[in-house]
Parts: structure tokens; C-alpha cells; sequence
């Protein structure tokens, strides 16, 4: 109990830091749903494919998504694993952490509770924030996180985005700017099909910090319905006992 006490003010404390980076920016909200199979689905399949090559979820295990997202096993590990791991395995993966960070400067995190730790707006603001800047090593920043230090590994579907500064003077001017602007067809998909991606892959995510979080509430719906029944009961039996007496 006290492990988890500690691990909840951490990411408590972490979040407010997340939250306070992303000061003057607006981010855009969204409303996970979890009782939306499909959507988890296919967020399941943008993670695997997209990625899980650098960022592990190890807290996770691969029966466990199957049987929350109503995949079948074989079906699943034909499609969505492309390893020699188990079906009852952690999702961790093949790549050494000194190698990762001499790559990319920093060892990707683990992200099995990383909507825990920014939010689902943080992170779907930040699926859409990647622009052109060919003065990062990757050729893209982040609007949400400057000087980001990874790729943009779904381009192929988004396309490019540039920064749309408008009548910006300085080169200050152009460095606040956040408004972006998509190059018409330089993605694979629409703008609003984008977005849907980025939801389904938000949406699984914030499945993956909390799976038992759609059952809980179920239950928890359930047990208040109880109390409410019993309560009626209780309130009729006390008034029985105490009829009489005065």
C-alpha cells in the first residue's frame, strides 16, 4: 500500500509538471471512450505497428490486450506481434537502452502510463503538434514539446505540416508562433482521418493506464444501485423497530 501511495503522489507530481510545460500553448481536447472496441482496436494496431519498435509498454502483457480488446489470440499474435514472444509475455522490446539513447539523446520512456503522466490532451495535442524544422536532427519539432527529440514516425499518414506565422516580423516572433498549416497531400490521409488515428491511438493508451478502469465503473454503477435497494430496506426495518417506542 505504501508502494502505491508513493507511485500515485509521483505521477501526481509529474503531471503537474507536464501540465505547466505546456503554458501558452492551447491544447486540444479530447474524450476517451473506452467501451469503443473498435477504436481501441485500431489504436492497438497503430501502436504495435508505429511505436513499439522504440517505446516498450512492460507493464502491459499481450493476453491481457487480447482479451480486453475481444481480439482472438491467434488473430493477434498473427497481426499485431512481429516477434518470437509469447502470448503470456510483458510487452517489452529488443532494444538496448545505451543504444536507443546515443540515437536519439535520451532513451525513449516506456509508455504504459503515459496518458497517466501527461493526459489524453497533452498527448493528442502532441500527435498533432510535429511541424517541419530542418534544423532539428530529424528534420520536425513540436509545438508542445519544443526541441523534441524523436521523429515524427506517423508522417506518412499525416503529412507535413509548416508553420503558418502570418505577419510575423522577428525571428522571435516566428519562434512563439504555434499555428501550423498542413501541406495539401503529403500524407496518405486526410486531415480528419488523421485525427481519428491519433484519437484511436490516445484512446488505447489511456486503456493501457488503467484496463480495469471500464469494469470498475461497471461494478462500481452496480454496487451503488445495491446500497440504494438496501438502503430502502434498512430504512424500512428501523422504522419497524422504532414504531413504538417514543
Amino acid at each position: 500500500m505504501k508502494n502505491r501511495l508513493v507511485v500515485v503522489v509521483f505521477l501526481s507530481l509529474f503531471s503537474a509538471v507536464s501540465w505547466a510545460s505546456s503554458d501558452g500553448v492551447v491544447l486540444e481536447h479530447m474524450e476517451p471512450n473506452l467501451a469503443d472496441k473498435a477504436s481501441l482496436q485500431k489504436g492497438a494496431k497503430t501502436y504495435l505497428n508505429y511505436c513499439f519498435g522504440c517505446h516498450s509498454t512492460k507493464y502491459a502483457r499481450y493476453e491481457r490486450i487480447a482479451d480486453d480488446l475481444q481480439i482472438p489470440h491467434e488473430l493477434f499474435m498473427e497481426n499485431l506481434v512481429f516477434s518470437d514472444a509469447k502470448i503470456g509475455e510483458l510487452m517489452d522490446i529488443a532494444m538496448p537502452a545505451k543504444s536507443a539513447k546515443s540515437w536519439f539523446g535520451a532513451t525513449p520512456p516506456d509508455l504504459t502510463l503515459v496518458t497517466r503522466l501527461r493526459g489524453v490532451d497533452w498527448l493528442y495535442s502532441y500527435l498533432k503538434g510535429f511541424y517541419q524544422d530542418e534544423s532539428r536532427p530529424w528534420g520536425v519539432n513540436n509545438k508542445i514539446f519544443p526541441d523534441v527529440g524523436m521523429p515524427h514516425v506517423l508522417h506518412e499518414l499525416q503529412g507535413i505540416q509548416v508553420k503558418d506565422c502570418g505577419d510575423a516580423q522577428s525571428e522571435t516572433d516566428h519562434d512563439a508562433c504555434t499555428d501550423l498549416k498542413l501541406i495539401e497531400g503529403s500524407g496518405t490521409l486526410s486531415a480528419e482521418e488523421y485525427d481519428q488515428v491519433a484519437f484511436d491511438l490516445v484512446n488505447f493508451l489511456h486503456y493501457m493506464g488503467d484496463p480495469s478502469r471500464e469494469y470498475r465503473e461497471a461494478l462500481g454503477v452496480k454496487v451503488l444501485i445495491f446500497i440504494f435497494i438496501f438502503f430502502i430496506f434498512a430504512w424500512f426495518l428501523n422504522r419497524e423497530f422504532w414504531k413504538d417506542i417514543h
